[in-house]
């Protein structure tokens, strides 16, 4: 049993218990885990509760960036943030007539929804003027914003997608000396080097298919609504589809943007040294310093830089994976070489080549999805075991402080939905797991911590999600908005006792110290030794010089359990507990202290958990 107790404990750095006590005095000052909060900007302000399909901003309403009032990034703050996520800032494409302000209108055939895909970007060099009150001064209210944001001690990400853009992307705003995307492309071959995109020589595009009745913009009329979409030759398809006419679910608004991989999918640009996964990014910096690389590359590095420039303290990058790690090297070594703590996410499935992004291609943070996030909906649904639980942590040991959990974002279900968990009660067992089971981030999706069940159906899409391509109201979050108060002064009882919760966890999650130390999971110990532990509870324990923790969840929502959880020997020595009895303190609600009690080299605990209950014990 010692062996198998020695290999359950891992350290915040990979490295042996005693090294991992070097921790530094400024380093433990720090949030012991940083909170993102994504918030789809233009739907977060809205408090027009008409909820028409396909309805347009005047019928359905839409948020701006002034609508982060100081009372509202207060709030956001208090919740326990440290970061933003403000998603849907730059200049995508969007069916509306902003043409007195130098933008072209867009095709609703090549746009999904009214409002637009806000990962179909339009112009990289400036923000969508959906979210402006004055769209002339667009990218000055966007400043303003960045500056209010910092000024309530929180930090800004947005979007860069760097695998694809609208197929009609026209670079207005572009700053003296950047050519637009294909400007100077050899538009008579599939690929070359230094070619933006992929083509299909001697054919034109053709609008795909509809399926299921689909009409854009709903059937309403528009004068670009005919079918057609002038593109001559046809490009790549975001998705990589090489059909002329793509099928109607490939990413048909979007053409994929080339990085210097020939379409037989061999590179065409120089590749790292192979001791460059232990190299930091001043290392990769120079190395890339006297390359010369694809001319897509480029055009990204200046817009990284550009938004670096303008206060942005990181970015999200979409579909990270379908775009080369060495570009990811060259990228985000020259972000670092700008700002060394920039926050850098990407949206990664492949768990294969977790390590590759990580260490080759010098991300901070990758999505934590296609393991604890569908590991824990499946608990949740009741098809899955906490069982599960055990070999993900274990397979994330030597990175799980890079990996970022969630419950919700854009792209996912609500878990309040039907189709998810039917309430958002379901979340709290989970919620305190992926917030409290490693050093790396904890997100929420704005609406999340009020119950928000993702049930408008806006146009384009189906509900289960709240959506990203219309204009829709969010009613539980509204009624947290109270028209601008920001004080959830319509909140029913039990929205707001769950944003209570979520209030409680996230900042007891960011002021812990023992969340940036060790990790020992004690479900399989306590699965072999203790009566009534079963597979919808699942305990675990961390620790740091200055805290203990030992947490217990409940992911059952009828069932309550009650049993004596027991703490393994050699965590009873490590930790130098003296026999006796050691009061504990549950620090989520601050109201139970059960009493840890040891003796002959063992210690147990008395645990007592309603249905959907976790503890947060500290000793």
């Amino acid at each position: 049993m010692a062996a198998l107790i020695s290999s359950m404990i891992f350290t915040a750095s990979g490295c042996n218990q005693k090294e991992s006590k070097k921790t530094s005095t400024t380093e433990m000052s720090e949030p012991h885990k940083m909170v993102v909060y994504q918030v789809f900007t233009r739907l977060f302000g809205n408090t027009k509760t008409i909820q028409k399909p396909w309805g347009t901003l005047e019928e359905n309403g839409v948020g701006k960036f002034s609508d982060f009032t100081d009372n509202a990034l207060k709030e956001i703050r208090d919740l326990g943030v440290t970061h933003i996520w403000y998603t849907g800032v730059p200049h995508h494409a969007v069916i509306r007539d902003y043409t007195q302000y130098g933008i072209s209108n867009d095709d609703p055939d090549v746009v999904k929804g009214r409002a637009g895909s806000p990962y179909a970007i339009k112009d990289y060099y400036q923000v969508n003027p959906d979210l402006a009150e004055d769209p002339g001064r667009r990218m000055e209210e966007f400043e303003a914003l960045i500056e209010r944001t910092h000024q309530h001690g929180m930090k800004v990400i947005i979007d860069i997608v760097p695998n694809h853009v609208a197929r009609r992307y026209e670079g207005r705003n572009n700053p003296a000396g950047v050519k637009d995307f294909g400007a100077d492309d050899d538009t008579s071959v599939a690929y070359h080097r230094d070619n933006n995109f992929y083509y299909i020589p001697g054919s034109s595009f053709k609008v795909p298919a509809p399926l299921d009745g689909y009409r854009p913009l709903g059937g309403d009329p528009h004068p670009l609504a005919d079918g057609k979409f002038e593109e001559i030759p046809a490009k790549w398809t975001g998705n990589g589809s090489r059909e002329a006419q793509p099928h109607f679910y490939d990413w048909y608004e979007t053409v994929k943007v080339n990085y210097g991989v020939k379409p037989d999918g061999t590179k065409d640009f120089p590749t790292l040294p192979e001791d460059f996964a232990q190299k930091d990014f001043r290392t990769h910096a120079e190395f890339w310093k006297d390359k010369d690389v694809p001319d897509s590359w480029k055009k990204f590095r200046d817009i990284a830089l550009f938004w670096i420039s303008k206060g942005v303290d990181g970015f999200r990058y979409d579909m990270a994976e379908m775009v080369p790690v060495e570009f990811w090297s060259y990228l985000n070594s020259a972000i670092k070489m700008e700002n060394a703590s920039a926050f850098l996410l990407a949206e990664i499935y492949n768990p294969k080549e977790y390590r590759n992004y990580i260490h080759l291609g010098k991300m901070d943070y990758l999505y934590d999805k296609v393991e604890l996030y569908d590991t824990l909906k499946n608990i949740m649904q009741g098809k899955g075991s906490t069982d599960h639980l055990v070999p993900i942590q274990q397979g994330l040991a030597d990175i799980g402080k890079h990996m970022l959990h969630f419950l919700e974002n854009h792209d996912e279900q609500r878990v309040a939905s039907p189709d998810f968990a039917g309430k958002a009660e379901m979340a709290k067992p989970a919620a305190v797991l992926s917030a409290t089971i490693d050093r790396g981030p904890m997100m929420i999706y704005f609406g999340q911590e009020v119950g928000e069940p993702g049930a408008e159906y806006a146009g384009f899409g189906k509900p289960s999600r709240t959506s990203i391509f219309d204009y829709i109201g969010v009613p539980h979050h509204q009624r947290w908005m109270n028209n601008g108060k920001f004080d959830g002064g319509q909140l029913s009882a039990e929205e707001k006792e769950l944003r209570d919760f979520y209030k409680r966890l996230l900042n007891l999650t960011k002021g812990s110290p023992a969340l940036g130390g060790n990790y020992l999971e004690i479900h399989r110990y306590n699965r072999q030794n203790t009566e009534w532990y079963n597979d919808r509870v699942f305990a675990y324990v961390r620790w740091s010089e200055e805290q203990k923790f030992v947490i217990i969840t409940n992911f059952d929502s009828i069932q309550a359990f009650g049993f004596d959880l027991e703490l393994p020997a050699d965590l009873v020595k490590d930790w130098e507990l003296p026999a006796g009895d050691h009061r504990m303190l549950e620090k989520l609600y601050g109201e139970k202290q059960p009493i840890l009690q040891v003796s002959g080299g063992k210690a147990k605990v008395r645990v007592d958990l309603k249905p959907l209950e976790s503890w947060i014990l500290e000793l």
